[in-house]
């Protein structure tokens, strides 16, 4: 199914509007307003739908929104919500994995803005004593910015690298209830894997260290912070942070993980603690609210999340070991065709998104699919971002004309699975 229409008009304005905590001034950060977004291909998306669901998927679906004079959404579904027959929706909660990390981010910041966290300074200082030994001097910066040197804890917890099983998801994730230092405390084991800053290295615990930062920085309960200061003000009414309880409350998609036995049917993997990732992954919400949170993080000042300084340092991007990807500050750049997209992509236990948005906040893009530990269905979400930014492909070159150069060949739209694949 295919629906264009209007979307919420002023989103952005309303959403300035409501907040009104002080934020710390600055040059505008985000970038001017440029010729309106080409019209996404959506032939291209829906085949990379079709690629996904025949990877495995039950269902999936993208949204795509215009910001701006002209407001436009598209909206395409396909398969089941759920293997009982309901069809696949957009309106729908579900859980965000890693995309949580850029709500992460944002409190931290916040907090920094309030001079009650230096992030060149060694993140231990800001943490509950004993939580990180003495001697750790990584900093709060390449702790966010996965160059710490901190060894995943949910390397412990999975029994096979690249994609969980559900052996290890029944035992270890569905019902346990771990706290955000038993987290740390399987990382901390490990030690130190690289000098901080010196490499890049994707980390789960990185972010349930921000986590409990936050916490030990403002008294309350992670919860509540993020309600309270991200949730609320921005009227996130499909948005939540309910670990343990394993429920998502309200209409939502179902999750599904691919069974070791693949005899079996696809496993029910929707009701989970999500305290194995806490803070780094806990987040449910649904695609509006991804657009409305990620429109408003890039409007820096203007959109009430944070400062126009705190958004340059949030999406000042180093290079990861993945071609086209760049990582900030809980924030990943991905160099499509016809420029870079800001966002996060997050994989849970039957649930997977990626949400990025143009520097600009003109168009925000919204995928997923309800199935995880398979990477074909990974690859297919990811290719449906460049059709959905960037358009139609150009016509191909004429034969007589020499091999395109730095720039504009085929390979450029295509779109590299990124390095975190579990979640």
């Amino acid at each position: 199914m295919v629906t264009i229409g209007l979307t919420r008009a002023g989103a952005l304005a309303a959403a300035a509007a409501l907040m009104t905590t002080a934020l710390g001034t600055g040059a505008a950060a985000a970038a001017p307003r440029a010729a309106a977004p080409p019209l996404p291909d959506t032939t291209a998306v829906r085949t990379a739908l079709r690629n996904t669901l025949d990877a495995g998927a039950p269902g999936a679906f993208a949204v795509i929104r215009d910001h701006g004079p002209g407001e436009r959404e598209w909206s395409l579904t396909m398969g089941k919500a759920d293997l009982g027959g309901a069809s696949m929706r957009a309106d729908r909660q579900f859980r965000v994995g890693s995309n949580s990390k850029m709500f992460a981010a944002v409190l931290v910041m916040r907090l920094a803005e309030q001079g009650l966290v230096d992030l060149d300074r060694p993140l231990r200082d800001y943490l509950p004593p004993g939580t990180l030994p003495e001697g750790w001097t990584m900093t709060g910066r390449q702790v966010m910015q996965h160059r710490a040197g901190i060894y995943d804890h949910t390397d412990d917890l999975l029994e096979q690298n690249g994609e969980e099983t559900t052996s290890a998801f029944e035992a270890r994730i569905r019902n346990a209830v771990y706290t955000p230092r038993d987290l740390v405390a399987l990382s901390v084991k490990h030690g130190v894997r690289s000098a901080p800053g010196a490499a890049y290295a994707y980390s789960n615990t990185d972010y349930v260290l921000m986590g409990m930062a936050v916490e030990h920085l403002t008294g309350r309960a992670y919860a509540d912070v993020l309600r309270e200061q991200i949730i609320e003000p921005l009227k996130l009414r499909q948005t939540s942070f309910v670990v343990p309880e394993k429920r998502i409350a309200g209409p939502h998609i179902t999750g599904y993980l691919t069974n070791d036995d693949r005899a079996k049917p696809l496993l029910d993997s929707t009701e989970q603690t999500a305290s194995w990732l806490w803070s780094a992954g806990g987040v449910i919400s649904s695609a509006a609210d991804m657009d409305r949170f990620l429109t408003a993080l890039v409007a820096g000042r203007a959109g009430g999340l944070v400062s126009d300084d705190s958004l340059r340092q949030l999406t000042a991007v180093l290079p990861t070991p993945t071609a086209k990807v760049g990582y900030g500050l809980g924030i990943r750049q991905i160099a499509l065709s016809c420029g870079t997209v800001l966002g996060h992509g997050g994989i849970v236990q039957g649930f997977q998104t990626q949400s990025f948005v143009t520097p600009d906040g003109r168009r925000s893009v919204v995928v997923f699919a309800n199935a995880s530990n398979n990477g074909a269905v990974t690859t297919g979400l990811m290719s449906a971002l460049e059709p959905a930014f960037c358009g139609e492909r150009p016509a191909a070159p004429a034969a007589r004309t020499a091999p395109a150069a730095a720039g504009g060949g085929a390979s450029d739209r295509v779109v590299p699975v990124v390095e975190d694949t579990r979640v």
